[in-house]
């Protein structure tokens, strides 16, 4: 839910102009600094030579986060979020794959269940369309960064300890953010962005995205439940499409103008996407 709530406030700076690059930094600085304190829970750099592991799901914590917020820059909320939640069958693909554990057949019931969810998800009222192809090509490939970036810190964090792996993880995501400014500054030649307006929305998403980071990766740091993690997780597609539905006009949300068939196809399909996910949990 905090991560929903963060959503809609950059959602919000985004249509009062915020750029979509400096949101990228603003974030990524925030979460870079939030993790910092986590050096308390100790650890050891087990060597320079391995420093290459937190520097490359850095770059794909990078990678996820500009998708995302991409994705929210053109699209809807009640559309992208949802889409992410295919990030639990990739996550248990990946782990499959890279730390062994056994597929079982349930996944692909699952993904038939997510294929049917994203059509369902593509409903737009005729003539109005908000980018919704593009909004789920982006998120798809931000559920697909941040899955293979879950599955990677509960491979390579145990040997550093949790108290080192995030905290320089996420020094790294600081430090590859600042390479992200020519892009905007590029992007916004000659046009003036970022007003005043933006700037509480902004920072109010930035601390949402922080603290959501926190409790979910910290969490697979630490117990090494990668996919059950997801699991819950995952439920914020659900949440997104109620809270656009019932709280949207809070944050000037205009997605409750699409009309309340469009809403509710995608809390149909927000609702396959949650079957798929509990299919996963019991396979």
């Amino acid at each position: 839910m905090v991560y929903v709530v963060g959503v809609l406030l950059l959602k919000r700076a985004a249509d009062l102009g915020a750029d979509v690059w400096r949101t990228v930094r603003v974030c990524n600085f925030a979460t870079a600094l939030s993790f910092a304190p986590l050096v308390l829970l100790g650890g050891t750099i087990p060597s320079w030579q391995l420093c290459w592991q937190p520097a490359f799901v850095a770059l794909l914590f990078v990678a996820g986060q500009v998708c995302v917020l991409l994705a929210l820059n053109v699209g809807d909320v009640s559309v992208a979020t949802p889409v992410l939640g295919i990030k639990i069958i990739l996550v248990a693909l990946l782990t499959t794959a890279l730390i062994g554990d056994r597929m079982s057949g349930a996944l692909w019931t699952a993904a038939f269940l997510s294929t049917a969810a994203i059509a369902l998800l593509n409903l737009s009222r005729p003539g109005e369309h908000h980018h919704v192809g593009k909004t789920i090509l982006l998120s798809a490939l931000a559920a697909a960064a941040f899955a293979l970036f879950d599955v990677l810190v509960q491979k390579w964090s145990p040997p550093w300890g949790a108290g080192r792996f995030l905290p320089v993880m996420m020094a790294f995501v600081g430090a590859f953010s600042f390479t992200l400014r020519p892009f905007g500054m590029r992007q916004n030649a000659g046009n003036q962005t970022n007003p005043p307006a933006a700037g509480g929305w902004l920072a109010g998403g930035a601390a949402c995205f922080a603290l959501q980071a926190i409790m979910i990766i910290t969490s697979i740091a630490l117990y090494g439940q990668v996919t059950t993690a997801n699991v819950l997780y995952s439920s914020r597609g659900l949440w997104s499409v109620l809270a656009v539905w019932l709280a949207g006009h809070w944050f000037q949300n205009r997605e409750r103008h699409h009309g309340p068939r469009v809403l509710a196809w995608r809390l149909i399909g927000a609702g396959l996407l949650m079957a798929a996910i509990l299919i996963c949990l019991i396979k």
